[in-house]
């Protein structure tokens, strides 16, 4: 599929190089995506295991709420 890019106001097929900068450039953007994604399940994962190990200690859900600060 061609593509185009607009520089300075003028619109033109892209070179082969530029499309694959581009393409390059978009997968990059995708693993970078994919990996704050996954960080952040991995955080609440985390919050949620890290909780109920305390609740099976013997706290209470306001105690752990007042350890936290959540």
């Amino acid at each position: 599929m061609t593509r185009f890019i607009r520089i300075d106001n003028v619109r033109r097929q892209m070179t082969a190089e530029e499309e694959s900068a581009k393409d390059a450039d978009e997968a990059q953007m995708a693993v970078k995506q994919q990996a704050a994604a996954d960080t952040a399940a991995q955080q609440a994962t985390d919050k949620t295991n890290g909780n109920q190990k305390l609740l099976d200690l013997g706290l209470t859900q306001a105690e752990v709420d007042a350890l936290t600060g959540h």
